[in-house]
């Protein structure tokens, strides 16, 4: 088994800033209402976005009036979410630098700790233990993860040009595995996931920069130009009008709060 968190997720982003804001997808309204809903959340409530990256998830909280603290340890995501605007009428996301298993945040502040395709990174153990010390009583702990949704041809074509990647097969293996630490967890009870769909369209170049996006997309050269060479051509056989949507069936693990 491949222990995600070892294999230093900070650094691994590091240069990923610039095309993580341009290429990843947001998350579908369905899921953040879900969210929003099932946690009670309202206008003074604060949400602790852990592993914030560019601030995607962040903002979408932001601009339903929540106020939101992101959690980032990479510096370059850091700085380019702190870039990114919201209208002026929404509580603008604060950003700090830590990390998931010590946030530097106290003890009972947060109403819903989220960790939004970011979870897989962490030390699960002691990251669901910071969660759990930052929550108030009756507090939420949500995991997130964009995934493909590959009953689409075309997305999973997509899916076929990274799995003849050995590495980026096995890291996304033990990805897919990641919800289960909140849902075996002894820390939380009522956990539960739900499923909502949502899709992505793209350009060529859209689909490239989507994919070495992914931290896991390899980076030597000759294994790089098979995966864009296997993209290309899934393109060029799937595109209409010179455009493509990947599909998703974007996960959401959520579990309230126990020993309170």
């Amino acid at each position: 088994m491949t222990e995600l968190y070892r294999l230093n997720p900070t650094g691994r982003f590091s240069g990923l800033a610039g095309v993580y804001a341009q290429s990843r997808p947001d998350y579908p309204s369905s899921a953040i209402d879900y969210l929003i809903g099932h946690c009670c959340l309202g206008p003074r409530s604060l949400v602790v976005d852990v592993g914030s990256g560019t601030g995607i998830s962040s903002r979408l909280f932001a601009l339903r009036g929540l106020h939101v603290i992101g959690i980032e340890p990479n510096d370059q995501m850091r700085q380019k979410a702190l870039a990114e605007l919201v209208p002026e009428d929404c509580p603008p996301p604060e950003y700090r630098a830590g990390t998931a298993e010590a946030t530097g945040l106290a003890a009972g502040c947060a109403d819903l700790v989220l960790a939004a395709q970011a979870f897989h990174w962490f030390e699960p153990l002691r990251a669901l233990a910071e969660f759990k010390r930052l929550l108030k009583p009756g507090g939420w702990t949500g995991l997130m993860w964009n995934e493909r949704d590959e009953s689409d041809p075309f997305t999973a074509a997509y899916g076929e040009a990274f799995r003849a990647d050995p590495e980026a097969r096995a890291l996304e293996r033990e990805r897919a595995k990641s919800g289960q630490h909140l849902l075996a967890s002894s820390l939380f009870h009522a956990a539960e996931r739900r499923t909502f769909p949502h899709e992505q369209s793209l350009d060529e170049a859209g689909i490239l920069s989507r994919a070495f996006s992914a931290s896991y997309a390899p980076q030597e050269a000759t294994r790089a130009e098979i995966l864009a060479t296997a993209l290309q051509s899934a393109f060029a056989r799937f595109q209409h009008g010179g455009r493509v949507v990947l599909h998703y069936e974007t996960s959401v693990y959520l579990g309230s709060v126990v020993g309170h």
